[in-house]
């Protein structure tokens, strides 16, 4: 019997059950995961993924999460299965990589992969990815935005056995723990990581057990044919054509007057979604060089962003994207290019592909978004000589809708992560916060305003600590749509006790000293529609909230 026969015959009330199954098993492993996990950036910042996959690699089912890391671990099992043949797979094997040039995505990101076998045979694949605190390299939180060569940014783990037959790599495990600054919160973050695959290895088994190991398998055929479908039928309903974007990153943490330029050709038809990335800058000399891992994140992302949200998230839904990545480029560097801040690229990757369809899109795609996930890191010793590392990943506006204003200080497009709880720093590491708040006219003025970005004012309390900040829309603003304004552009400044202040260009590496202020204020998301046709209410309320100053009103709104 054909494969398209057997399928058929599947009962689709069954199909369906499985469907919702195996999503709600994904998301158990990511509640195992953020709870088990013992960096702040895991369990309160939510820096980490799990996702199910065919014993082809092919996604099966993901966690509500963090989209680059979904992505992004398609390619890291296809690397694996090839250095690791399934024949090879014993029961109790689990395998780590994180290496960019091999198929991940930067240092700190390191996947654990489990086969999972029912009756000695394999039928499917449970994955989890986290971003480490640390993972050595040059700078605390491994992400120096002054590196000039991957081998300056941390360990680099190629596909490599973690557990053999169910027994720790006592090897490799020893090898982590002398790379990084705090090896025990490594090792547990890893652990978590392992209990988040172990459970959905036990799921899968359960699921297996009760359906039969051919008919499970048969279901996980029929479910990525059916997403394929249903996107293709989808990408069909969007006008055809070749749609085309530009956009900007502030720099590369190298080269601070030199800016980074991103061009894409989105071509819609027949049912494919092609990205063609010619004319996007060589590759940079500082770390925000993107591998092409990253770019299919962004174009997977999208896709499901423009088409049915009710279509079942799997691997079906990404058979019909293609990419161009000009070799040498931004987009594809050469190694050993430095590659740990692809955070950034990615962001504005993910913003150019919507942008190229906001006009075409209008009811699905909004204004552009504030494009920043800013990322700060601290690191250094207490008193007593323990080693501390803790960092933080900031969120702007996002763009407003056609009908709806951006939503102030939240994470967009392929970030997925929260704002960390001003308790979970304290506690972490000497550093008093001493304000967070809505930056006041940050949101790009419309008929429907942007989203404002958030201003938060850091204290040092003792030692010199080592201080990386990666910022984004330091110079190039998030742009609105149909006439809307464009969102505030990002700004930092350290204020150092002695009263002197130093702006910071976007990216900077720095030493704090005890009494040293950090005020950041982040970008703001793009307006919607003509400002002046903003509902009088609407801008009263703003006023009265403090989100819209009189000031802007009256110069924006023309509101007298």
């Amino acid at each position: 019997m054909t494969k398209s026969a057997a399928n058929r015959e599947l009962d689709p009330i069954t199909v369906e059950v499985v469907r919702n199954k195996l999503e709600g098993i994904a998301n158990e492993m990511q509640q195992t995961l953020l709870r088990s996990s013992f960096s702040p950036i895991v369990k309160e910042g939510l820096d980490a993924s799990s996702s199910l996959f065919t014993i082809r690699g092919e996604t099966l089912a993901q966690a509500t999460a963090i989209p680059i890391h979904l992505a992004t671990l398609i390619p890291i099992i296809e690397k694996i299965l090839q250095v690791y043949p399934l024949a090879t797979m014993k029961q109790g094997d689990v395998y780590c990589m994180n290496d960019p040039y091999l198929g991940g995505t930067h240092l700190p990101d390191v996947a654990l992969v489990q086969p999972v076998f029912v009756g000695g045979r394999p039928i499917a694949i449970s994955a989890a990815m986290t971003h480490h605190q640390d993972m050595g390299g040059m700078a605390p939180g491994s992400i120096p935005t002054n590196a000039t060569e991957i081998f300056q940014e941390g360990l680099r783990l190629p596909p490599l056995k973690f557990r053999d037959a169910g027994k720790y790599n006592e090897t490799l495990v020893a090898i982590i723990r002398q790379n990084v600054r705090i090896p025990d919160a490594v090792m547990g973050d890893l652990n978590a990581q392992l209990a988040a695959c172990n459970v959905g290895a036990r799921r899968i088994a359960e699921l297996a057990a009760d359906l039969g190991d051919n008919h499970a398998l048969a279901i996980f055929d029929e479910l990525l044919d059916r997403s394929e479908k249903l996107t293709r039928a989808a990408l069909k309903s969007i006008p055809e054509g070749t749609y085309r974007y530009v956009d900007f990153n502030d720099n590369d943490g190298i080269e601070l007057d030199k800016n980074i330029r991103f061009e894409v050709a989105v071509t819609v038809k027949d049912g494919t979604f092609h990205c063609d990335f010619t004319g996007s800058s060589p590759q940079v000399r500082g770390p925000f060089n993107c591998v092409p891992s990253g770019s299919l994140a962004a174009a997977c992302y999208a896709v499901r962003a423009v088409t049915d949200p009710d279509i079942p998230t799997n691997a079906g839904c990404f058979r019909p994207i293609s990419l161009a990545l000009p070799k040498g480029s931004v987009v594809n560097p050469l190694e050993p290019a430095p590659v740990n801040s692809r955070t950034s690229t990615i962001k504005r990757i993910t913003g150019c592909i919507l942008g190229a369809l906001k006009d075409v899109l209008p009811e699905r795609v909004p204004a552009d978004n504030s494009g920043e996930m800013l990322a700060l890191m601290f690191g250094g010793h207490y008193r007593d000589g323990a080693a501390f590392v803790t960092g933080e990943l900031i969120a702007g506006g996002s763009g407003a809708g056609l009908e709806s204003d951006g939503v102030d200080v939240i994470e967009t497009d392929v970030t997925n992560c929260m704002n960390l709880p001003v308790e979970a720093m304290e506690i972490d590491a000497p550093i008093r916060v001493h304000r967070i708040a809505l930056r006041q006219d940050s949101g790009g003025a419309g008929a429907q305003r942007g989203g404002l970005g958030v201003v938060k004012e850091y204290e040092i309390l003792d030692g010199d600590i080592s201080f990386t900040y990666r910022g984004e829309r330091h110079f190039f603003a998030s742009q609105g749509s149909r006439g809307g304004g464009e969102g505030a552009k990002a700004y930092a400044v350290i204020k150092r006790v002695d009263g002197d202040e130093e702006v910071i260009p976007s990216k900077m590496m720095a030493t704090l000293k005890r009494g040293d202020r950090v005020v950041i204020e982040t970008a703001g998301g793009a307006g919607n529609g003509a400002p002046t046709a903003r509902d009088r209410t609407a801008l009263a309320t703003d006023i009265a909230d403090g989100k819209v100053s009189v000031e802007q009103a009256r110069a924006q709104y023309g509101q007298a």
